[in-house]
């Protein structure tokens, strides 16, 4: 049987496109080139579903979350509180999995941060 290898991409809608590409540039440091192909760092990826009623993703018009790792969620969230990002004020730890925190893009979608165990 065949299998997916990765994630091949993620795609947004936008009402400015640019200015959308520049926040995730410019805030998590998320670098991509003229084509929008971004060379992650190597390491897990957690595909979950979650219940239709889950508050978790923040509005429920929002059907998906995005998840980024981070070396350091603390000066992570630090970063983009002093950028002017809408960080969430409260992080959550999951013994054995690690950190996560959420902040809002200027598009309105919740992006979860999450520092591996």
């Amino acid at each position: 049987m065949e299998r997916v290898l990765g994630i091949g991409g993620y795609f947004l809608r936008a009402a400015d496109p640019v200015a959308l590409s520049a926040w995730y540039r410019d805030c998590l440091g998320l670098e991509a080139d003229e084509h929008g192909l971004w060379r992650q760092e190597p390491g897990p990826t957690v595909f979950a579903a979650f219940e239709s009623d889950t508050d978790y993703f923040g509005s429920r018009s929002q059907r998906t979350m995005l998840n980024f790792r981070v070396r350091d969620l603390d000066a992570m969230l630090a970063q983009l509180r002093a950028a002017g990002a809408e960080v969430a004020a409260g992080t959550q730890d999951m013994e054995g999995v690690g950190r996560f925190g959420w902040v809002t893009d200027p598009e309105g979608n919740r992006v979860e941060l999450w520092q591996p165990a």
